[in-house]
């Protein structure tokens, strides 16, 4: 989730007003695509805060999907769905997960209390229920009519991946295996810590992992232990990155940094390049900074903390560091300011109808730093060869009622067996499954 900072002489006023008069000057799809407007930077005493309130699904609403399209609830009744892992039999995994006590959030603090209330008022406040569920559709008509703990007690965990007999896990703190087989639904034996990862205060608590093609190494994603390092670049160390895992050995090394979130990950369409969905800075105002999509280069510094979006300076940020700024790689894609884009899944094997036959989805969890709110919704960005060509397209939208209340929001997306797009909702603590229209 994006980063929630809350100045200790503001904390009343934030917990009373839902946003604090800044407002977008621009609309979303400016600040998205290969070339967003970047507007100055809107930098105000208080952050806006436009969190919208977590209500989930009334009466049998449920998301919209676009033309040509239909959604069905594929599971219910989940705790905090965060991410997807579709087995090679179809077994669909799903983390039940939410972040892990932080040093903040130890009682008495009146600055835990009101971020609280705000995490709260999004959903994002229940304890985590720690555990890899496995649902199954054996007779394929699109809902999972079998539902098994496959994991529990675990930390917080979030990526999965399967290479050869193992079921990899990324907890808040570490990579840890399991032997599996696909056609199991539970395991006993107990976890195998494959490496450290960077924990502690875990301001970005989210560790993905995706496996390479061949299976020899996992890359796993980190995120930032701060906004733009207003706590210091010496908690950051080995944050804000990608790491390469050498899968036999347990080796790791950083393969791309400056990421500030990088929660999604993918393989594009030549098998071969890894892309990564990043959630950027916020309290530069509503226009800024796009959150965005990009390929990921061995050795690639992508900004962070010292600037956005290529070499465009963040000044709240010292010492500075030109030397770095210099080697920021602009990113390939933006996805809108604070969108929250977490989920990223390529669509090679869905089966859905054209537009959505070449690309990216994209799942958008939504704004809490912006007036109007931004995000709520599952995008689609068509590529062209092997990289993104023209707007992207709205695929389940609806999240928000009249009221901009949120009945859901969503996070990972995955491709199941049959070609349909699966959508973890954390709200709505469900399981979309988006087909093609009878």
């Amino acid at each position: 989730m994006p980063t929630l900072r809350i100045l200790p002489a503001a904390v009343l006023a934030l917990t009373l007003l839902s946003a604090c008069g800044e407002v977008a000057k621009l609309p979303v799809e400016a600040g998205m695509g290969p070339d967003p407007q970047l507007p100055p930077p809107n930098t105000t005493l208080i952050p806006t805060v436009n969190t919208a309130q977590a209500v989930g699904w009334q009466d049998g609403a449920q998301p919209t999907p676009a033309a040509g399209l239909a959604v069905t609830a594929y599971a219910s009744g989940l705790d905090h769905p965060r991410w997807l892992y579709v087995l090679p039999n179809g077994d669909v995994l799903v983390a039940e997960t939410n972040a892990p006590p932080k040093p903040e959030d130890a009682p008495g603090g009146i600055k835990a209390w009101a971020t609280g209330l705000v995490m709260k008022r999004a959903g994002a406040k229940t304890v985590s229920a720690n555990r890899i569920t496995l649902l199954r559709d054996a007779d394929h008509d699109g809902v999972a009519e079998t539902r098994t703990v496959l994991l529990q007690d675990l930390n917080s965990p979030f990526g999965m991946a399967l290479v050869g007999n193992h079921l990899y896990v990324a907890n808040a703190d570490a990579v840890v295996r399991f032997p599996f087989t696909p056609g199991q639904t539970h395991i006993t034996a107990p976890a195998e810590k494959v490496t450290d990862l960077p924990a502690g205060l875990n301001h970005h608590w989210t560790k993905n992992l995706i496996a390479s093609p061949d299976g020899s190494r996992l890359y796993v994603s980190v995120g930032s232990n701060s906004n733009v390092g207003e706590n210091g670049m010496d908690i950051e160390e080995g944050r804000a990155a990608i790491w390469e895992l050498d899968v036999a050995s347990g080796q790791k090394r950083l393969f791309a940094t400056g990421l500030r979130n990088p929660v999604g990950m993918a393989w594009g369409p030549d098998g071969k390049t890894l892309w990564t969905a990043v959630n950027e800075r916020d309290e530069l105002g509503s226009d800024l900074v796009p959150d965005y999509m990009t390929s990921v280069r061995d050795g690639g510094f992508y900004g962070w903390p010292y600037s956005y979006f290529g070499q465009h300076v963040d000044t709240r940020v010292t010492p500075p560091r030109p030397d770095l700024v210099a080697q920021a790689i602009v990113p390939d894609y933006a996805l809108g300011p604070h969108t929250a884009s977490l989920g990223l899944a390529w669509s090679g094997g869905a089966k859905l109808p054209a537009p959505f036959v070449n690309g990216m989805f994209v799942g958008q969890h939504g704004s809490w730093n912006r007036d109007p709110r931004s995000g709520y919704k599952v995008i689609f960005v068509p590529f062209d060869q092997n990289q993104p060509a023209g707007p992207a397209l709205d695929v389940l939208t609806g999240f928000l009622n009249d009221a901009g209340q949120a009945q859901g929001r969503p996070v990972g997306v995955a491709i199941d067996a049959q070609g349909s797009l699966l959508v973890a909702d954390d709200v709505g603590n469900v399981i979309w499954r988006v087909g093609s229209k009878p």
